[in-house]
């Protein structure tokens, strides 16, 4: 899709959160051996499936999950989208904490629940949670549930045990149930550390759902594999009832096999992967720091998005994704796609080659330097 959608074949992609890599050769081989087999017809999800996601969350997370909280399905965003309609009726308030990923918006309007925002702070160049509002929002008799984004995308934080805490106590406090999205949770760089929301307290662990995949992490999402934790089991119910409504609840054959290589055979690959990505985030920083300083980059925590503060060119998102595209043949996320704050912020996606990163701010740079110095 990432390649596809452009307008034309000089169009350098770096929007959608897809990697220009190939997977880890385990999970290929997976398929291949799958594939072999012949008979792609209705199967059961192994033992070996839990197995993989226990490990993996305990040895890289030290978060360690029961497989009977675990439930399988297509996809993180299908995830969110059935926990809303389990744990809400219409009318009901989702809090998100903007700028955010855009399909936590849609998840919530097509469940006639109605989004609420606790704006990011942004000061200095770094983005904090405004714990006030936050009090404010969630103390409201229609708030149900906290989305949080954890490593949030897009703007690269890694949430400290500190902050997840007072996130936590604060939706305790007012009955607020957390859905942690934490797709993101394996793409975290030297100096931080990913601290799953569940795994900070009990009580934690007994007021939220949390959301996973290997998707992201391995370059998969097409395959369709995302799983959901839940210990509740009245809630767990709720969202296994939610999941078959919405015909969600089955993965393809090829997934499951992909799952159970990535988290037992693709951790090298993995630690390859992050070096060369921080790699990339750096280059990036160099080069505008040097060639195009009006442009500010965000430090980048985790994810391969880099954000982006473009407000000095004193041009909106809008303009200049749509002038990128359309003049440079570069395409990039415009920040008001993740709420209103993200006006003055473009989204710019690392995860690709060098010498494909070099072309593409070479683009940028060309774009911005004749409007400058025009």
């Amino acid at each position: 899709m990432k390649w596809d959608a452009a307008v034309n074949d000089r169009v350098i992609p770096m929007w959608v959160a897809d990697m220009d890599f190939r997977t880890a050769p385990a999970i290929t081989d997976a398929i291949i051996r799958r594939a072999q087999h012949g008979i792609y017809g209705y199967s059961k999800v192994s033992p070996a499936f839990y197995e993989a996601i226990t490990g993996w969350l305990e040895r890289r997370h030290h978060f360690k999950v029961k497989k009977d909280w675990i439930l399988y399905t297509t996809g993180v965003v299908p995830a969110v989208s059935a926990i809303i309609k389990a744990l809400t009726v219409p009318g009901d308030r989702v809090i998100i904490q903007t700028p955010v990923y855009n399909c936590f918006f849609s998840s919530i309007r097509n469940n006639q629940c109605e989004t609420v925002a606790n704006e990011l702070i942004y000061k200095d160049g770094v983005y904090r949670i405004d714990y006030d509002d936050l009090e404010k929002k969630t103390s409201d008799s229609k708030a149900k549930v906290l989305l949080l984004c954890s490593p949030h995308n897009p703007v690269g934080r890694v949430w400290t045990k500190e902050e997840l805490m007072r996130i936590g106590e604060i939706c305790l406090r007012n009955q607020v149930v957390v859905i942690s999205d934490e797709i993101h949770c394996d793409l975290v760089y030297r100096g931080h550390q990913h601290i799953p929301f569940a795994s900070v307290s009990e009580t934690f662990l007994q007021n939220s759902v949390t959301c996973m995949a290997p998707s992201k992490t391995f370059n998969m999402a097409g395959l369709q594999c995302a799983y959901i934790i839940a210990t509740d089991e009245i809630i767990r119910l709720k969202i296994d009832k939610a999941i078959n409504i919405n015909e969600v609840c089955d993965m393809n054959v090829f997934a499951p096999q992909a799952l159970i290589a990535a988290y037992n055979e693709g951790e090298e690959w993995l630690e390859e992967l992050i070096t060369y990505l921080f790699d990339n985030y750096l280059y990036l920083k160099n080069f505008l720091e040097t060639n195009l300083p009006v442009i500010k980059v965000l430090p980048l925590e985790a994810t391969y998005l880099a954000w982006l503060d473009v407000s000095a060119t004193g041009q909106s998102s809008h303009s200049i994704a749509e002038k990128l595209l359309k003049e440079a043949n570069l395409w990039l996320n415009e920040g008001t796609i993740y709420g209103a704050n993200g006006e003055g912020f473009m989204r710019i996606n690392l995860a690709c080659p060098r010498q494909l990163l070099i072309e593409g701010l070479k683009k940028l740079h060309s774009f911005f330097y004749n409007r400058i110095t025009g």
